[in-house]
């Protein structure tokens, strides 16, 4: 099958860039479908106004690791959103906002949270929660915080390549589940939507790590697909 109106935006989850792109790339692609790294759940937190509280109840659904997992990667992507004063998700939140103001119909491509956060509650090994106690403890102590990026744009291919290797070689089951894994499910959902919504132009928002392997994944179940590639 062909589909040749497939356009890719990467983008970073606290980068005020990002926002400044995804309004570009609506407005200026006029897609017909928004498909988002976002599944149904984590669609309806990020639309809600004021403090999100703490569900429990989600320890038994997902296992306290996920659970405890899940609440450490909040608070530290809310730490960096700070830093640069833009809330995590906020380019997700944008591309929502736009496309419903716009009559554009929003996919949701991302895996279940839930199903993300119970497989890592079996992922970590031994060496990999030596690992993780060993950088948090280098992170507390150090003075300041080094970074290989700025946290306002969006990384380029040279930095997602080498943070994505770094974590692939330090968490590795950590790296097969956030990313492997997701990736799958995603070029999956992608693929499928392709399939229904045959010449219809799709835009596909995704954090920059995710989009070259979504693309390769997606290239090798379609077949001979042409792509409009872009990172901003």
């Amino acid at each position: 099958m062909r589909y040749k109106n497939l356009v890719f935006l990467g983008t970073s989850h606290i980068a005020k860039q990002s926002l400044d792109e995804v309004k570009k790339a609506i407005e200026g692609e006029k897609p017909d479908i928004v498909a988002l790294e976002l599944d149904r759940k984590r669609m309806v937190a990020l639309m809600q106004e004021g403090p999100r509280k703490i569900d429990w109840k989600n320890i038994g659904r997902v296992g306290l690791k996920g659970f405890l997992f899940s609440l450490f990667g909040a608070w530290a992507e809310k730490k960096l959103g700070k830093l640069v004063g833009v809330a995590p998700g906020s380019e997700m939140r944008q591309a929502i906002r736009i496309a419903k103001k716009s009559g554009i119909k929003i996919a949701l491509v991302d895996q279940d949270i839930e199903i993300t956060l119970q497989r890592l509650t079996g992922a970590f090994t031994l060496k990999e929660k030596w690992n993780f106690f060993a950088d948090i403890f280098k992170a507390l102590f150090k003075r300041k915080m080094e970074l290989e990026f700025d946290l306002a744009t969006v990384p380029d291919k040279k930095v997602i390549k080498k943070l994505t290797s770094r974590l692939k070689e330090r968490y590795p089951s950590l790296y097969r589940v956030l990313i492997g894994e997701r990736n799958l499910a995603i070029a999956e959902n992608i693929a499928s939507l392709m399939d229904s919504s045959q010449n219809k132009k799709i835009l596909v928002i995704l954090g920059a790590g995710h989009v070259e392997e979504v693309l390769d994944l997606i290239k090798k179940k379609e077949g001979s697909i042409s792509f409009s590639f872009r990172v901003g």
